[in-house]
């Protein structure tokens, strides 16, 4: 992965063993790739593979839901009711459906753990589909992997806005300009490297800890 698209240019602004912080992404960066499980759900519920980007991408009112539940404006339940119509499927256990085949990824993991325990302070940020009452991140055990855990509907705050980042750098301890974000969606990256963040778009696990080990200067495996 070239300098570009890990920082776009910043990191000059960084010498290799400065940096003190990790932020990960959860779905898709910590865990195998959710659009994945989205569309492996669609299949299973009798749908297009593509069914799901479809209603938020032509339903504008299913895309606002989903916005509002990330940022806890509107409830689990709520957000179900809209959406389990506008797809024709049943909406008890829609949200456990839709995650079922997300799984930790072992070598994002394995990179964070190694990090951690090196003295990297390492965090969890995720734009959530809501955590109450049905909570994806339990079987995770988040809070004993990591220093930090910021969830979207929690905190009332989603990516891109700055100040969930911000939010992230003060739980964790750690300058913002000291961290390393990590997403799998593009667009969250420039807001993170407007605050002085370095940005990984992590689109294949290997690669992103070899960025990693490259940008701490410490061995992830």
């Amino acid at each position: 992965m070239s300098d570009e698209s890990v920082g776009n240019g910043a990191s000059s602004a960084h010498g290799i063993g400065e940096l003190t912080g990790l932020v990960l992404d959860f779905g898709g960066v910590l865990t195998t790739s959710f659009e994945s499980a989205l569309r492996s759900y669609c299949v299973r519920d009798g749908l297009a593979p593509d069914a799901l980007d479809r209603v938020f991408s032509l339903d504008t009112g299913a895309k606002g839901a989903l916005v509002d539940l990330e940022c806890g404006k509107i409830s689990q339940a709520d957000f179900v009711a809209q959406i389990a119509p506008a797809l024709g499927v049943e909406p008890d256990g829609l949200l456990q459906r839709m995650v079922a085949d997300l799984h930790l990824e072992p070598v994002v993991a394995s990179a964070a753990a190694s990090l951690r325990r090196q003295g990297i302070r390492v965090g969890v940020l995720s734009n959530s589909w809501g955590s109450r009452p049905f909570d994806p991140y339990r079987p995770f055990k988040l809070d004993e992997r990591f220093d930090a855990v910021v969830i979207s509907d929690q905190v009332r705050l989603r990516k891109p806005d700055p100040a969930i980042f911000l939010l992230m750098a003060q739980r964790l301890g750690v300058a913002v300009s000291e961290c390393v974000f990590v997403d799998d969606v593009e667009r969250y990256l420039e807001p993170a490297r407007a605050l002085g963040m370095m940005a990984i778009h992590a689109t294949d696990p290997a690669r992103t800890a070899d960025e990693l080990e490259r940008l701490f200067g410490l061995s992830c495996r």
